[in-house]
């Protein structure tokens, strides 16, 4: 069962997504929150699975909610779930940690897969996000250029497919140990502080 968490500042809105979503046998709506501070203290009561977290609220918007769950109550999803796909609001989703960002003009069966998906490990963008991503790096590099050998290219795609560490040491026919020791430097070569940066990266300089 995924456990889910509805932050949108619209009650009528969150009503009618935990109607679309509690007809899904495996999810469960374990809560609903009007804003991004509601959001991050009904996880820490709860520890659901996945936040579907809207970007625009008011008081405590989606940017705060989700830096607060995603720095304080790591094993939680934050799903961004919004009306908006600008340069800016997809930026400070994706600075904030968010593991997705979907939009609400979506129908009901791709919101729920793209549920599963961030539940599984996955990140999960909509198609105008990816561009938008792909668009805000200047000049894709090469791998050459960015000094990351043959391995560390393996690793940051199959983190972006959504595998974890032990997936990737059975797809790689490595230890799991080297496995994490690999992406552990791998973020310092970066300066990046997780798997989603890493994901992120990897589409910008199209090496996914």
């Amino acid at each position: 069962m995924i456990n889910v968490v509805i932050a949108d500042d619209i009650q009528i809105l969150r009503a009618g997504l935990k109607t679309v979503l509690m007809q899904d046998g495996s999810i469960n709506v374990a809560g609903e929150a009007s804003d991004g501070k509601e959001a991050y203290e009904l996880c820490v009561r709860l520890r659901p699975d996945v936040v579907l977290m809207d970007m625009r609220m008011p008081d405590f918007d989606g940017s705060y909610g989700t830096r607060q769950i995603k720095e304080k109550v790591p094993g939680v999803k934050v799903l961004v779930l919004t009306t908006f796909d600008d340069k800016e609001t997809v930026s400070k989703a994706m600075a904030a940690g968010a593991d997705g960002y979907i939009l609400k003009e979506m129908d009901n069966d791709q919101i729920i897969n793209s549920i599963k998906a961030v539940a599984g490990g996955v990140n999960v963008f909509c198609d105008n996000v990816f561009r938008s991503i792909r668009k805000e790096s200047s000049v894709p590099q090469d791998a050459k250029a960015l000094d990351l050998t043959e391995r560390e290219i393996e690793f940051l795609k199959l983190i972006c497919d959504g595998y974890d560490n032990k997936e990737i040491a059975a797809k790689l026919f490595l230890a799991e140990g080297t496995v994490r020791n690999g992406i552990s430097r791998l973020l310092e070569k970066l300066k990046l502080k997780d798997r989603t940066q890493l994901a992120v990266f990897a589409i910008k300089n199209d090496l996914v």
